[in-house]
């Protein structure tokens, strides 16, 4: 006999859209035009940024599955790149 799923699904983080303090969006995209205009010929992108949520101190993430530490949040390229628009 075949069970059916019970709806147990995993949950990717990176694909599912966090809504972001908007300040926290801004420094995390100015770090990001700051890389873009340091280093405009860069052949690999980045995945997004790791920002610490109180300093605003944020360093560019070039790993698929970044780990994070306590009181960091993770900004991806795509809600860089939307914003920025």
């Amino acid at each position: 006999m075949a069970f059916a799923s019970q709806g147990r699904q995993t949950r990717n983080p990176a694909i599912e859209p966090i809504i972001l303090d908007p300040l926290l969006l801004r420094a995390a995209q100015k770090i990001y035009r700051t890389y873009c205009a340091f280093h405009p010929h860069r052949g690999h992108r980045p995945y997004g940024i790791a920002i610490h949520t109180k300093s605003h101190r944020g360093q560019l993430i070039f790993r698929e599955n970044p780990v994070l530490l306590p009181g960091e949040c993770f900004v991806s390229i795509k809600q860089l790149e939307t914003q920025l628009y």
